[in-house]
């Protein structure tokens, strides 16, 4: 069943409601940046949860969050989070990539559709909620998992969004779980957004190294960027279910990370060039080819570590958007 076609009301009576948003689905950062006029276009979509209280309301309207699931879809951890968030007054929204596209996961295929597209989904949604009565357009974050935290960390970079959502709109703060930082901008200017990660660093699926070296490179472009790295942790920390190994699971965390240039272009590791045809698939072929890739990798909680999660999450947005 879809996420759309499914009931779901949480403890505090809020309901979710589904909220349509026309997106696309570039081949890559390229497409969107310097050829968006050729852009597919399909409508996605996702679940609104208001809360009952007006504490959090400015001028009638609430701050937002936005919980972007990663590579198994939409889980009971990301609806719990946005329940948590509901029940601290504000409003959030979860947002599912992969029901219109006819996916159910990417773990062992990443490449079924673009890291552009899942960053342009999210500013996209953005743009709907934004627009929304009930929220207010300055206070709206985004949370991402996983593959969700590598797009929230790509809505995040001006060079990204300003082609997507016009110079200087967009979130004002991001917090990343666990992402993967394999592709990067050279300009990873995010501006005036705040950046927070929450990472283990036992992660068998992201490199806690390369996410430090992204972190960084937005400190030494003006951002703000925060890394809180977890001894022992593994992915998907946040679950509150045991420690498992996803055998189908299909990662490379050591491979070279793929930058990227102002125009979009990826840069082939090996040659250093700039070119506008690169996917992800051929740079996923390039790291299998390499020997980068494996099969198998662990997620899942110890005890304390969905809790650890929660605090830290509830605190930052607290913090940038209450």
């Amino acid at each position: 069943m879809r996420f759309r076609d499914q009931d779901i009301v949480f403890a505090g009576g809020a309901k979710g409601q589904n909220v349509d948003i026309l997106t696309a689905n570039p081949v890559n950062y390229f497409h969107v940046i310097s050829n968006a006029a050729d852009l597919p276009r399909l409508v996605i979509d996702g679940k609104l949860f208001l809360p009952a209280s007006n504490d959090r309301r400015r001028n009638g309207k609430l701050p937002l969050v936005m919980v972007v699931p990663g590579s198994l879809g939409v889980a009971p951890s990301h609806l719990a989070h946005a329940e948590t968030m509901v029940g601290d007054g504000f409003a959030a929204f979860v947002l599912d990539s992969f029901g219109a596209r006819d996916v159910t996961s990417t773990v062992a295929n990443q490449t079924q559709f673009s890291f552009a597209a899942s960053a342009y989904d999210v500013l996209a949604a953005w743009q709907v909620l934004s627009a929304h009565p009930d929220i207010d357009a300055s206070r709206i974050g985004a949370q991402g998992h996983s593959r969700g935290g590598s797009a929230v960390l790509t809505a995040a970079t001006r060079r990204f969004a300003d082609a997507v959502v016009g110079a200087g709109a967009g979130f004002r703060s991001v917090l990343a779980a666990y992402p993967w930082s394999g592709h990067q901008f050279l300009d990873p200017s995010v501006d005036e957004t705040e950046i927070r990660v929450l990472m283990g660093d036992a992660d068998e699926w992201c490199s806690p190294m390369q996410v430090q070296g992204h972190c960084q490179a937005i400190r030494l472009s003006g951002g703000k960027a925060t890394m809180r790295l977890i001894g022992g942790a593994q992915h998907s920390f946040d679950r509150g279910t045991g420690i498992e190994n996803v055998a189908e699971a299909s990662v490379s965390p050591a491979a070279p990370t793929a930058y990227i240039a102002n125009d979009g272009a990826f840069i082939h590791p090996l040659t250093g060039v700039a070119e506008s045809k690169l996917t992800d698939r051929d740079l996923m072929i390039y790291a299998l080819k390499a020997g980068y890739g494996r099969k198998g990798a662990k997620i899942g909680s110890r005890d304390g570590d969905a809790e650890l999660f929660g605090a830290d999450m509830l605190a930052f947005w607290r913090r940038t958007l209450g």
